[in-house]
């Protein structure tokens, strides 16, 4: 205990030096502050619109094609080429795009496999071969552990389709 008084008692000694010390430092002079930098004037521009398109209506002009004959043009169930059944009832997955939905999983039995999606609301949908998703009338062609594989019919911009492939892979 004596040892351990003696210890303690040095530890309080001279405090007048560390005193001393510290009110020396406070009463030197802060150094300065650098000035605020000067704040570059507004220049405001003017927009001048007149004979511009305003930016807030979508203005989207339609471009005539030339045909190779004007009965084609007149009567779209003549064009060759894919389809899309057009009288086909939409189903429901059908009104997400396909990067918003997502394959959780499958399952099957002996003679059927379906996949399981999930949409954006988190409602998980069995879907099979020959059902429909996506907003490009994509149709289920194959399923497998993976992936689904869909066949998209696309506009092509001349009332005419275009045939995509697409897939969507399972989530891990």
């Amino acid at each position: 205990m004596l040892l351990i008084a003696i210890v303690l008692s040095s530890c309080t000694g001279d405090m007048d030096e560390v005193k001393r010390y510290v009110s020396e430092v406070k009463q030197r002079p802060a150094d300065p502050v650098d000035p605020v930098p000067p704040i570059a004037s507004y220049t405001p521009v003017k927009y001048m619109v007149d004979g511009m398109r305003n930016p807030f209506i979508e203005n989207i002009v339609a471009v005539q094609r030339p045909t190779a004959s004007p009965e084609v043009a007149a009567d779209p169930a003549s064009y060759t080429g894919p389809q899309p059944d057009l009288d086909r009832p939409t189903e429901y997955l059908e009104k997400f795009s396909l990067d918003t939905l997502k394959m959780v999983g499958t399952f099957s039995n002996a003679s059927f496999e379906w996949a399981l999606v999930q949409d954006l609301e988190n409602i998980v949908h069995r879907v099979e071969i020959g059902d429909f998703l996506g907003q490009n009338r994509g149709k289920i062609i194959a399923i497998s552990d993976d992936r689904i594989e869909i066949s998209e019919m696309i506009p092509n911009g001349n009332q005419g389709w275009l045939v995509r492939d697409a897939s969507i892979a399972l989530e891990e």
